[in-house]
């Protein structure tokens, strides 16, 4: 798989948790020393998976072949032997697979894997792969999968991202790589996916064909232990999850804490995603960015303390650009791309002490078949064939809006943004919301030159704020990066956002 590398702006620049409950925690703090006070610790429903997985049956269920942890590669040997569909149980302890790097488990068709309490299924450093192959329908429940050692952009379990398989109440942690990859019809639920290398997961399959993705009720944390984005600058391969053309995914009840890098990040046409009634905490970078995609729900979450890195990492290097704990870039809300919603809306949630609010951002330069454009030659979805958008078709008509991928539709509503610069340590370029792209350079046969993007993202596209109430120091960027607002202004001619909206300057939360 080759990776598909992001930029931030460098060319120019569900159901409330569902029916899942969990005991409310504190996490510990990482490296920065950044982590939730205990008094500040979540509260209510919440994923807290990791330490507290629920365990698995006792003993083997009926019909159940039995795996051996005495025995080295006995698993792989038995999935061999044994028909499609047979459960197995691995019995409490350490198991091994072989000694060659490729000594991974392939499961037949309807395979289910059922960890004993204290099962676990470790790869030594020595296999790259623990769960492999195409087959449908695996189940993997209560079992503990770690110390596999997954190449970059590669993941342990279900490393071919084959479809429909259910991962369940089980801990992927201190692995190289990715947790998970991802199929079509992928269930995961309560798992603790932690301290891996990249991702705790990495949603990707060859063909963009991965619809109807549940991402529900786990803990995500501690994410990036290999740090990618400084071994590979601007890589955009790092995190909690990452999701590439995703074509309808609900994103609900998880825990998302303490990863280095952004929480959550669609990046690359995908699609139809609800985000809802998650905790996001605590990230380096943003708690979510949706990036070159369509059509989204972002309600009922709980984001806070996220982006401080990052943050104070952009004032270090003099750069203002308005990082935001949602990160809209180059996405919006398309009628013609089938989805439950044609906008992007983010309304009743709680955005507490982020380095900044939301930021809706286009690269007046990144559009289909434009040198700038570096999602791997990527094409919108409107047109998927990169030699359309030329000269000179691209200079009117449908090939120039549709060439694009644009922030449009986007409604902000309803969402209480708490900002205390004491808490934060934030004494400029923070306490934000920002509605901007650059100015129009590159490339030469560009039809999007000048002003063309900053006008319609601002005043053409539909973007809406109205009904949120605001607390701390906000201020709000409008058009271009040193086009600072305040909240009058931002509420008058010719901007007239935020209607409805109240601001009180005291901070806290």
């Amino acid at each position: 798989m080759t990776a598909r590398p992001h930029r931030l702006r460098r060319a120019a620049l569900l159901v409330l948790l569902g029916s899942l409950t969990f005991t409310a925690c504190t996490s510990g703090p990482d490296e920065a020393g950044k982590g939730p006070d205990p008094a500040q610790a979540p509260s209510g429903s919440i994923a807290q998976v990791c330490d507290k997985a629920k365990a698995g049956p006792a003993e083997a269920p009926a019909g159940a072949v039995k795996i051996d942890p005495a025995v080295p590669g006995d698993l792989a040997a038995k999935t061999r032997s044994s028909p499609a569909g047979t459960t197995f149980w691995l019995a409490p302890g350490t198991h091994k697979l072989g000694d060659d790097r490729y000594d991974q488990v392939n499961p037949k068709t309807g395979n289910v894997y059922l960890g004993a309490p204290n099962a676990i299924l470790d790869g030594r450093k020595i296999n790259q792969y623990a769960f492999s192959g195409h087959e449908a329908d695996v189940k993997i429940q209560y079992l503990t999968v770690q110390g596999f050692a997954a190449p970059h952009d590669e993941g342990v379990v279900n490393h071919d991202s084959a479809d429909g398989w259910v991962i369940e109440h089980s801990t992927v942690q201190d692995n190289d790589g990715a947790a998970l990859m991802a199929g079509a019809r992928q269930q995961v639920r309560a798992n603790c996916l932690r301290r891996n290398g990249q991702y705790g997961m990495n949603a990707y399959a060859q063909g963009n064909a991965i619809k109807g993705l549940v991402v529900e009720g786990n803990e995500i944390s501690g994410n990036n232990t290999g740090d990618w984005e400084s071994k590979i600058d601007g890589c955009g391969c790092s995190g909690g999850i990452k999701f590439w053309s995703v074509d309808g995914a609900d994103i609900r009840g998880n825990w998302v804490h303490d990863n280095r890098g952004v929480g959550l990040w669609a990046d690359t046409n995908n699609n139809d995603f609800l985000v809802e009634g998650n905790v996001i905490e605590n990230n380096d970078g943003s708690a979510l960015m949706y990036e070159t995609s369509y059509n989204a729900v972002i309600r009922g979450n709980t984001i806070r303390r996220n982006n401080w890195v990052d943050g104070k990492g952009y004032i270090d290097r003099g750069d203002s650009f308005p990082v935001a704990s949602i990160y809209l870039s180059e996405s919006g809300g398309e009628p013609r791309v089938k989805a439950r919603t044609d906008k992007l809306e983010i309304s009743g949630n709680s955005f507490e002490n982020n380095w900044n609010g939301v930021t809706l951002w286009e690269n007046s330069d990144r559009f289909c078949n434009s040198p700038a454009n570096t999602s791997s030659g990527s094409c919108t979805r409107l047109v998927p064939e990169q030699a359309k958008c030329a000269q000179p078709a691209i200079a009117s008509g449908a090939l120039n809006e549709d060439c694009r991928w644009k922030t449009q539709r986007v409604e902000i509503h309803h969402n209480r943004f708490v900002l205390d610069p004491v808490v934060t340590g934030c004494e400029e370029s923070c306490a934000r919301m920002a509605m901007l792209a650059n100015f129009g350079t590159f490339p030469e046969w560009s039809p999007y030159k000048g002003e063309v993007v900053q006008q319609a993202i601002t005043f053409d596209q539909g973007n809406r704020l109205h009904d949120n109430t605001y607390s701390g120091p906000w201020n709000f960027v409008a058009f271009e990066p040193s086009r600072v607002l305040g909240f009058g202004e931002w509420q008058g001619a010719p901007y007239r956002q935020d209607q409805g909206s109240k601001l009180t300057r005291a901070g806290g939360g």
